[in-house]
């Protein structure tokens, strides 16, 4: 039998070559998206393509409502989105408090439920600095906490946690994926700016693998 995996897919191409990397692994993948109001919501759209072109199920669940306690975050807020490199202390105002700690546990609910073993989960090394709910020490707690929140055990499981962007990347490339369809740039706009954090740890990804990014900046 097909292990069960949940993958929490943003529509990121982190998470993009992560669902890849799940069904490379073998793994029936149950893709699961979050709209908890950020503002480029346009990822949602990219998660919703490659899941029907894939044929992988696929649910995205409207947690926008927790917003009216999570307050400050420059993704979900009206607060200009911070121009510089990812690593800027600047970028601190893209925090949203306590997500990913929110999103593993509805996840890892989810996992319990359709009787998955997993969660794929799409941190890197990149992210440490910045936001520490990406940080090893998180998520191994939180996979020592859910191996006991529930009768059923459920690993969290990232697999380029220690690895930069431009390795995830160059993991895609290998496993010959095609990037057109994910989304990164901060800003809910019609093209990618370019001149986010996000965006330009993307575009390094890409000039670091000698590749031409699929999207149109502005």
């Amino acid at each position: 039998m097909t292990e069960k995996v949940v993958v929490i897919y943003s529509g990121g191409m982190d998470s993009y070559t992560v669902l890849n990397r799940a069904l490379k692994d073998g793994k029936e993948v149950y893709a699961l998206s979050f709209d908890y109001g950020q503002r480029h919501v346009k990822e949602l759209e990219c998660a919703a393509t490659v899941c029907k072109k894939l044929n992988v199920h696929h649910k995205v669940i409207d947690i926008s409502a927790i917003n009216q306690l999570l307050a400050g975050s420059s993704l979900t807020d009206d607060i200009d989105i911070p121009e510089g490199h990812y690593e800027a202390e600047n970028m601190k105002s893209t925090v949203v408090p306590n997500r990913n700690m929110i999103l593993l546990s509805l996840a890892v609910g989810y996992a319990v439920s359709v009787k998955a073993s997993q969660v794929y989960y799409g941190a890197h090394s990149g992210d440490h600095a910045i936001y520490p709910d990406c940080r090893p020490e998180f998520v191994m707690k939180m996979n020592d906490v859910c191996q006991i929140a529930n009768y059923e055990a459920v690993e969290i499981f990232s697999p380029y946690l220690n690895v930069s962007k431009t390795a995830i990347l160059t993991d895609g490339l290998n496993m010959g994926l095609e990037y057109s369809d994910t989304w990164t740039c901060y800003n809910g706009r019609e093209k990618a700016c370019g001149k986010c954090g996000a965006c330009q740890e993307r575009l390094e990804a890409f000039e670091e693998n000698n590749a031409i990014d699929p999207l149109t900046y502005e």
